[in-house]
């Protein structure tokens, strides 16, 4: 059989695969810059500046990835070994980040469980802070940790009312708060609220970059000064601090000041997909979870193709998506997804769904 040649590709594995715009390109290559480790890089300034009036707080400092920042934040915050940070048992911090909170700093994660819309039960999270009578057998609680947009429950947002919620609560029992922003952008947007409003209650925020607003690298954490002071020392002992990253900076700042408006479209374009995905016979999602860009879905018992046959019969029309369990699929909207990609994505999927074989496109 002859091969096919893949003339359309549509990535639709995560809002990470964005490409640098040729504002971005442009950026970097004219980007002021200095050593950062050193605190005169102007790009690294202005962007970590930028970031600061954003989100309400004092100071910022950029790092080289989400990651990054959480295991910062979350060691600021945790800085006695054997202290003990509360988060959702569906939080990226606990699932993909390499146990590093543990590994690196030895702190113990309690994990509460994440409810279908991505929060905890207030009621569940006081439960699981530690009484410091019992700090001879227990780890002492110092942190809880809330992720905006939860990725994991596709993408759903939580509400200022609730995250004011979690801010008393830590409040009333001395601990702080850590929100994981990777999407707070989405959030915002989808809320309808500014971001700065969305972390008010937060000791610290880790924003991503280089997700939905298309940066090629980087993510920035927020807090007080004193906090970004003990973090920039941390940054540097984990191998994050890259003299002249003003380079990355430039592209990131341009992220900000040009892509956030753009996702309330990859928003749209996600819910025209999932309302598709949902008149699939075959196929099983909840529409109305989809809130922002990223939208999960199941290929029920029954149906005339598995997930993994699924995922390569879409590969084989230039269609990349990520198989998250047996039966469910993820898909990531972004800005470089257009209205066209998200038709024949829903055409190549009815083609696989229904049995026949598609050359439409390639």
């Amino acid at each position: 059989m002859q091969a096919r040649m893949v003339t359309k590709m549509v990535d639709l594995r995560s809002d990470t695969v964005t490409k640098p715009t040729e504002a971005m390109r442009a950026a970097m290559a004219n980007a002021e810059v200095d050593d950062d480790v050193l605190g005169y890089d102007p790009s690294a300034l202005r962007l970590e500046t930028e970031m600061a009036k954003i989100t309400g707080k004092e100071a910022g400092l950029f790092v080289p990835s989400g990651t990054m920042g959480n295991l910062i934040s979350v060691l600021v915050h945790c800085n006695i070994r054997g202290s003990e940070v509360i988060l959702g048992n569906n939080s990226h911090i606990h699932i993909y980040e390499n146990g590093g909170i543990s590994t690196i700093g030895g702190v113990h994660p309690r994990t509460v469980k994440n409810n279908e819309d991505g929060t905890m039960d207030i009621d569940l999270i006081e439960a699981a802070i530690r009484d410091p009578r019992g700090e001879i057998v227990y780890p002492t609680t110092r942190l809880i940790c809330l992720e905006n947009s939860q990725a994991n429950c596709g993408g759903r947002c939580l509400s200022v009312e609730y995250t004011d919620k979690v801010g008393e609560l830590a409040k009333k029992h001395g601990l702080k708060l850590h929100i994981d922003g990777a999407r707070i952008f989405n959030a915002s947007v989808a809320l309808g609220v500014p971001v700065s409003r969305l972390v008010q209650d937060a000791d610290s925020v880790s924003v991503c970059l280089s997700k939905g607003l298309g940066a090629p690298v980087g993510s920035v954490i927020v807090g007080s000064k004193s906090f970004i002071a003990k973090a920039r020392i941390l940054r540097k002992t984990l191998g994050g601090g890259m003299r002249q990253v003003g380079i990355l900076c430039a592209a990131a700042l341009v992220a900000v000041q040009e892509n956030v408006s753009k996702l309330e479209d990859d928003h749209k374009k996600a819910k025209i997909l999932a309302e598709g995905l949902n008149q699939i016979k075959g196929l099983r999602l909840n529409v109305a979870a989809v809130e922002t860009n990223i939208i999960y879905f199941d290929v029920v018992e029954g149906a005339k193709i598995t997930a993994e046959t699924l995922c390569k019969n879409l590969e084989q029309h230039g269609i990349l998506v990520m198989q998250e369990s047996p039966i469910s699929i993820r898909l990531v909207l972004h800005h470089q997804i257009s209205a066209s990609d998200v038709q024949y994505t829903l055409s190549c999927l009815k083609q696989a769904l229904a049995g026949v074989r598609e050359d439409t496109g390639i």
